[in-house]
């Protein structure tokens, strides 16, 4: 099973929102950035690759493909206070069965897209066959 973490984030009003994202997920980071005396919202859009530590000191890494396809890694720290919110853009599926991604380094995002849409096809066959047995009654037959 793979590892889970939760943001907790309190917005203005006081009010708490939790965001749970596990390794697998495709995550869209915002952090706060100031310059001078301006800040403004960066974010940051990658694959999880793996998620580290306990309480306050756990730590999860974003992995994304830049320009030329260079791959381009970030630690962040979740409980960091310049991270404003955390979104989760697509569910890792059921295709994710290690707690550590290193293998996705070396990857194209082709192959890395090709893992996931064949994962969701068998997640697809294997509940269009839980329902056909379902649908199916068992005719008993009387020996004569």
């Amino acid at each position: 099973m793979a590892l889970t973490a939760t943001h907790i984030q309190i917005s203005s009003e006081g009010k708490q929102t939790q965001t749970k994202f596990g390794v697998g997920d495709t995550v869209r980071v915002f952090t706060k950035i100031k310059e001078g005396e301006k800040t403004r919202q960066q974010a940051f859009e990658g694959i999880v690759l793996k998620i580290k530590g306990r309480d306050e000191s756990k730590t999860f890494t974003v992995r994304r493909i830049g320009a030329q396809q260079i791959g381009i890694e970030r630690i962040i720290p979740l409980a960091s206070p310049t991270i404003d919110k955390i979104e989760v853009v697509k569910k890792g599926l059921r295709g994710v069965r290690r707690a550590k991604l290193y293998y996705i380094r070396e990857k194209s995002r082709k192959e890395i897209d090709a893992i996931y849409t064949r994962a969701g096809k068998k997640e697809e066959s294997k509940s269009a066959a839980k329902k056909q047995t379902k649908n199916v009654k068992v005719k008993k037959t009387s020996k004569k």
